[in-house]
């Protein structure tokens, strides 16, 4: 089969099945027979950045992009220190570490340069959100949910469930 260049009808062959695929996706979805979960997923929370030097990733944001920042905030419970950055739709969480069992320290550890950590979403329902991932073999990092940066309970999902990503939920 000859291959199929922009101009010899790639684009109207796209342009064609682009729909189809769409609705045949949509249709296996709507087939499953899967009973609605009891929680419903949020908006992004944030998305957390492991950093080396605090002061200067702050600084970053704050003095070179011009964004708002907050202080620098200690949660030894967690073993970081956190500043958010706010964006028009979603924050940045900067994350360094606070003591040495810190996790952030090991990430680091790893990546010398810093880099993402994890996503944040926010759920309406953390507690059946748990609950409701167990039962479908997604392991959660711990058997209750902890008070997370901003106050709320938060859980995180185990990375190699979540296609490689460390997903952390959060109480709307």
């Amino acid at each position: 089969m000859a291959a199929l260049t922009l101009r010899s009808g790639l684009l109207p062959w796209m342009q064609k099945i682009g729909p189809t695929a769409r609705t045949l996706s949509v249709s296996a979805t709507a087939s499953q027979k899967t009973a609605p979960p009891a929680w419903k997923l949020g908006r992004l929370n944030h998305v957390a950045i492991a950093v080396p030097d605090l002061e200067k990733a702050t600084s970053l944001y704050r003095d070179i992009l011009g964004a708002r920042v907050s202080d620098a905030v200690p949660l030894p419970e967690h073993g970081v220190y956190t500043v958010f950055v706010e964006l028009g739709n979603t924050k940045l969480e900067l994350l360094h570490p606070l003591g040495e069992k810190s996790p952030i320290a090991g990430f680091l550890q790893k990546n010398k340069a810093g880099g993402m950590h994890h996503i944040c979403i926010e759920v309406d329902n953390i507690t059946d959100a748990m609950a409701e991932l167990k039962e479908k073999k997604i392991r959660v990092l711990s058997e209750e949910p902890r008070i997370g940066a901003h106050g709320k309970p938060v859980v995180f999902l185990h990375p190699k469930d979540c296609d490689g990503v460390l997903v952390e939920l959060e109480q709307a």
